[in-house]
């Protein structure tokens, strides 16, 4: 008899673990409570062993073709000049703040539906209102009035999910850092690098390339106010007027463009780190169960990882707890455990509060540019490789 997952939010994890539980033979039906997909964000990273899900996937070749383009990070000062640049390695080689593979959120989102829709019941507009596990089978009550039985639920609705009191409470640790993510049209001052441009206060705006012809801006900024992200769109965007108005650069065309309308999406930092992924029959998966912060490439990675290892422990016996153990362990074993917390401090010292502070945060760049400085970096890197996804070795799990 054919087994059935019902899977809450059709972002990146989700879709990634229909795909995955398709190739074994299982039924999927994924639930989303947007009335469709969503194409708001903007990059994110896949590394270390998620593009070894990718390639296993067969997607590898349509997350290629969808890349950003992007060449490299560099810091600029305040009139633009660059300070310090990271440019891309080679491939094979460790990745830097950009990632061999640079895909916007919404790029990934659709390539993994586009590969799953045939074999997948996609149910938009809709969210879970209940759920109640039998023991041997679930039943997930939805707004619609619907309900669906299955074998299986996976709450995979991000960091700031409403479903994951079905497994656990948890709170979300906001640390005062926002972010506002802007589409623009792409100007002649725009090129292939993602520009790091810092102001004093602790504010930066950036600008990074897409593959869609536009350009993909944020402003960041460090706040002791919370719940900025829950205000009414008019509302961030006299925010950020307010608080990128003496910055120039190009926060001025953004702000510009803001006043004309353009897509923004504003959110806040935040982490959770909760005491258990499971209860019965009801799984979290991706930032829903661990997000150290909404940021920094490891959340992409970790959700396809986490995707294609649940999968792959429910296909391989009958026994739903036993697999959720093994996924629970190798997650927490393999990447958890080794990925530190990021701490408000941390944020701080990349984004510095004072000009002199900016300065020496450049010239600590520029000097990590050079030969000497790339050579200690090398050390590093491969001395906390864990601390990342690259050093990850994949199960592996037959499929039908």
């Amino acid at each position: 008899m054919t087994r059935h997952a019902v899977i809450s939010g059709a972002g990146i994890a989700g879709p990634a673990l229909a795909h995955e539980l398709a190739e074994r033979g299982w039924r999927t039906t994924v639930i989303e409570r947007f009335p469709e997909r969503r194409d708001e964000g903007q990059n994110v990273d896949i590394r270390g062993a998620a593009r070894d899900v990718v390639r296993r996937m067969g997607i590898d070749d349509d997350v290629r073709k969808a890349g950003t383009g992007e060449i490299g990070m560099r810091f600029l000062d305040e009139d633009g000049v660059p300070k310090a640049s990271f440019p891309l390695g080679a491939p094979g080689e460790s990745d830097g703040p950009t990632a061999e593979l640079e895909i916007l959120r919404g790029e990934l989102s659709r390539i993994l539906i586009d590969h799953t829709r045939a074999r997948t019941d996609y149910r938009f507009n809709t969210e879970i209102a209940d759920v109640t596990d039998h023991g041997d089978r679930v039943t997930v009550d939805l707004s619609d009035a619907t309900a669906i039985d299955a074998d299986f639920v996976v709450i995979a609705e991000g960091l700031r999910s409403r479903s994951r009191r079905y497994v656990t409470t948890a709170d979300v640790n906001d640390l005062g850092m926002y972010f506002a993510y802007v589409t623009i049209p792409r100007g002649p001052e725009d090129d292939q690098w993602w520009n790091w441009q810092h102001a004093p206060g602790s504010r930066a705006v950036h600008t990074r390339p897409d593959n869609l012809g536009t350009t993909r801006a944020l402003l960041t900024f460090i706040s002791d106010v919370r719940g900025l992200e829950t205000l009414a769109l008019a509302d961030q965007v006299t925010i950020l007027q307010r608080t990128f108005a003496d910055v120039g650069g190009a926060a001025q065309r953004i702000l510009a463009e803001l006043d004309n309308g353009a897509p923004l999406y504003f959110s806040s930092v935040g982490q959770v780190s909760t005491t258990t992924w499971s209860k019965g029959r009801i799984a979290l998966l991706g930032d829903s169960a661990f997000c150290n912060a909404t940021f920094g490439g490891v959340g992409t990675s970790m959700a396809l990882i986490g995707a294609y290892v649940l999968a792959g422990e429910l296909s391989r016996e009958n026994d739903v707890h036993a697999a959720l153990t093994r996924y629970e362990r190798f997650m927490r074993s393999e990447i958890v455990d080794f990925t530190p917390p990021i701490q408000m401090k941390a944020l701080r010292r990349a984004n510095p509060q004072t000009r002199t502070g900016i300065r020496l945060l450049h010239n600590g760049a520029r000097a990590m540019t050079s030969p000497a400085g790339k050579a200690v970096m090398n050390v590093f890197g491969k001395r906390f490789s864990r601390v990342s996804v690259d050093g990850v070795q994949l199960p592996d799990y037959p499929t039908d």
